[in-house]
This record gives structure tokens, sequence and C-alpha cells, in this order.
């Protein structure tokens, strides 16, 4: 058995394809902290046997002493789930309303949950000169990360909010949700029925939230036709660096950005969590960057 404590790391399904080890290893040893950020790949059906049990196996099928964890952060589909296993504190108690979990600090008096997809999200897109005040956007997908990104956008006072989902309950959750945590919104919030009923013609922003763009041969998420020079396209996926959607953006003028400032700063504000040290954020910068050069080329 494995003991290197302390350890963090990224519980998903798949987690292979992550760039996080790469950011928060480096972090580690810039700051010269002890510890390792490892990756463990969970099926759903091994989630609440992965947090009860006295040992896990990382994705490389090293088997670990659960006693040494510190942190974890948590990607699809696990997202909601997770809020099961995690305690809420003043600060974060606002996820009863998100409905999703992205980081989890393990501490003496327990586990507790944040989400820093929401801000790392907004962050992302004021460095990219992006505000998203009274403009019309659109979210495809209702997961986790398009809870937390329906929640910034709206906490941002856009105009309009559509959401579509290939599951359209989920959706109308989002919906629902969002009228539940902000009140105050005076904005318009629709469930569309189809990607097309997105309407992204008459759309400022739009957002995907969909995992469809990671794999090989996928197909964009969205149609290329309804996107235009006037629309901002933001793609969460960051691998590969242009997804067939950015790729469509491209080729009809619009502006576009993959999730790769997301992952840094959401990672950032999970590092601080997990360590209580305030992230390098340069030095996880090149490391991402190193990372995307060395699959890519």
């Amino acid at each position: 058995m494995t003991e290197r404590g302390p350890l963090y790391g990224l519980i998903g399904f798949p987690v292979l394809h992550s760039f996080s080890p790469a950011m928060h290893n480096a972090a580690l040893r810039h700051l010269e902290m002890e510890g390792e950020y490892l990756l463990f790949e969970v099926a759903p059906q091994e989630l609440e046997a992965f947090f009860d049990s006295e040992t896990v196996r990382d994705a490389s099928g090293r088997e670990i002493a659960s006693a040494w964890i510190r942190g974890l952060n948590v990607t699809v589909p696990h997202k909601e789930r997770v809020l099961e296993y995690v305690q809420l504190d003043k600060e974060s108690f606002y996820l009863k309303h998100l409905g999703a979990v992205n980081t989890v600090a393990f501490r003496p008096e327990g586990r507790a949950g944040f989400n820093t997809d929401v801000p790392g999200f907004s962050w992302h897109l004021h460095q990219l000169d992006v505000s998203p005040a009274g403009k019309r956007t659109a979210v495809a997908g209702a997961g986790g990360a398009a809870r937390a990104v329906c929640y910034a956008l709206v906490q941002k006072q856009v105009r309009s909010l559509a959401i579509f989902d290939i599951k359209r309950g989920r959706a109308e959750e989002v919906t629902a949700m969002l009228r539940r945590a902000c009140p105050e919104f005076r904005g318009e919030l629709t469930v569309a029925d189809s990607v097309q009923g997105l309407n992204l013609k008459e759309k400022d922003l739009v957002v995907n939230a969909t995992p469809v763009g990671m794999k090989p041969g996928d197909p964009s998420p969205l149609p290329e036709d309804e996107l235009h020079e006037e629309l901002f396209v933001y793609d969460l996926i960051y691998n590969p660096a242009e997804t067939p959607l950015l790729a469509a953006a491209r080729r009809r003028g619009a502006r576009g950005s993959n999730g790769l400032g997301m992952l840094l700063s959401q990672g950032a504000l999970a590092f601080r969590h997990f360590t209580g040290e305030r992230a390098p954020l340069e030095v996880m910068r090149q490391a991402l960057l190193k990372e995307m050069e060395k699959k890519h080329g």
C-alpha cells in the first residue's frame, strides 16, 4: 500500500485526460510543500465506497490509505452527488441551492465542500474582457458544471439565459434552482427544447457545458450556421485546445475560448482550500501550457 501523505487528487469518470495533476504538483514543488496530486477514476456506483473506505486506488492502480487525503477536486459525473458526502459552512451554504460541489477539503472537523467553478468561470470571463451583464446568454448542458456557469451568469445579471439539455427535466431543475437561489434576478430564464431552440443568432454569449467535443470524432454540440461574429463562444472543454465547436466559431468569425483559464482559476482557489497557502498562479499557468504542448505539440 502506498502512503505518501499528504495527498490531493481529482475524482471523476473518466479522469485520465485531466491536466489538474500538472498544475497542482507544480504548485506544491514551487512552494516546497510535501504532497502529491493524483487521479482517482471512480465510477458512479463506486462513489459511496470511495468516501467510506479506509483505502482507495488511484488511476494507476496503487492502493492508498484514505487518511492521507487532504483535498479532492470533483469532476463529471460526481459534482452533484458529492454534496451528500460533505459539510457546508456559512461561506458555502449556498451550495445547497446550487446543488454542485467541485472541491472537497478534508479537515479535522469533517469534509468541507466548496464550488470554485463559480468564481473561476467569472474570473476567466473577466480576463477575456467579456462582461455578461445585460447580455443575452445560452448554456448547453445542465450538469454540475452547467449549474455553476448558470449561477455565475445570473449573479452577473445577464439580460436572459436559455438552457438546453438532452434531458429537459435537468434543464428545468437548473432554472428552478436559479429562481430559488437568486430571487432578486429579473432577467428571463427559459428552457429550450433543442439546440436550435437556444436561438443563438440572437445571443451574445453561449457556453458549452456538455462533454461533446472531448472525444476524437465528436461533432460540434451547437449548429455552426447559427454562430455569428457578435457571439462569444465559450467551451468548458480544454483538451483538445480547439474543440469542434471552437473550430466552427473560428470559421464563422466569432470570438471564443476553451476552458483552460477556468481550470487554472478554479484550481488556484481549490489549492488555497486544500493547503491554506496562496496558489502560485503563474507557475500553475505555465504547467498547464506545458502539458497542453506535450499533448498536442
